[in-house]
């Protein structure tokens, strides 16, 4: 099996501070893999590298075989990368509707390419039912939980291979943590591939294939989920117990 993404040797600068050091990892397809560590460990940087909003220094990445830093952010999502960042990312003047067409003009430009936004639409609100309720509704006005809901769901008008979600229940309460993750269960169910960023280091790696511990920009543990969860000096020393 070819992994769908992967990472060799990346290194990432800000000017003189080295925030990602020499990371290997792969997701195959299908796969929800997470990356955890305490903050400042790097990993959002190291979503922002893959997506193309930040440049690596050194290093190898790969999206289907292709070179990632020979494409630009939104060819990328084009083929399937989509980035969902931390903080949500939506209009919040425009409607929800307006978010999500706008979403999907992105990755199917009006030359008629690609398929209608009726089936587009009708697949997201299968996932989020309530989304299609508030569709007139601006987006700022939704609640915070509602606006995580649509920022994925923008990111699922372009038909992701990979999804890459950076801290989906940063500042969620648990009803809504609890339904974003049932979420990403039937998105890889679909076979959608998922590289998650999660400060809920537990519901992360219950939820992951495959995870990845992150300290001081390294890779410094790897395993499947269950076997990470299970490590309680890992969970100590990382993650705070």
């Amino acid at each position: 099996m070819n992994a769908i993404l992967k990472a060799e040797n990346v290194h990432v600068s800000y000017g003189p501070v080295r925030a990602v050091r020499g990371i290997h990892l792969y997701v195959n397809p299908g796969e929800v893999v997470g990356i955890v560590g305490a903050n400042g460990a790097g990993k959002t940087t190291l979503l922002k590298t893959i997506s193309r909003i930040v440049n690596k220094t050194e290093g190898t990445l790969t999206f289907q075989e292709e070179a990632v830093d020979k494409q630009t952010t939104h060819e990328l999502a084009r083929k399937g990368l989509v980035h969902v960042p931390e903080g949500r990312g939506t209009i919040r003047k425009l409607t929800v509707y307006e978010n999500l067409l706008i979403a999907y003009e992105a990755r199917y430009p009006k030359s008629g390419s690609g398929r209608r936004l009726a089936e587009a639409l009708s697949e997201v609100y299968r996932y989020f039912p309530r989304l299609e309720e508030r569709a007139r509704q601006a987006a700022g006005n939704l609640s915070g939980g509602e606006q995580q809901m649509l920022a994925i769901a923008k990111a699922l008008m372009v038909r992701p291979k990979l999804l890459m979600l950076d801290e989906p229940s940063l500042g969620l309460s648990p009803l809504f943590v609890k339904e974003i993750f049932q979420i990403i269960h039937r998105l890889r169910e679909e076979g959608i591939s998922i590289l998650l960023v999660e400060q809920n280091a537990r519901l992360a790696l219950k939820t992951a294939d495959r995870g990845y511990v992150i300290s001081g920009g390294k890779v410094v543990m790897e395993g499947t989920g269950e076997a990470l969860l299970s490590n309680n000096q890992m969970l100590s020393a990382y993650l705070g117990g």
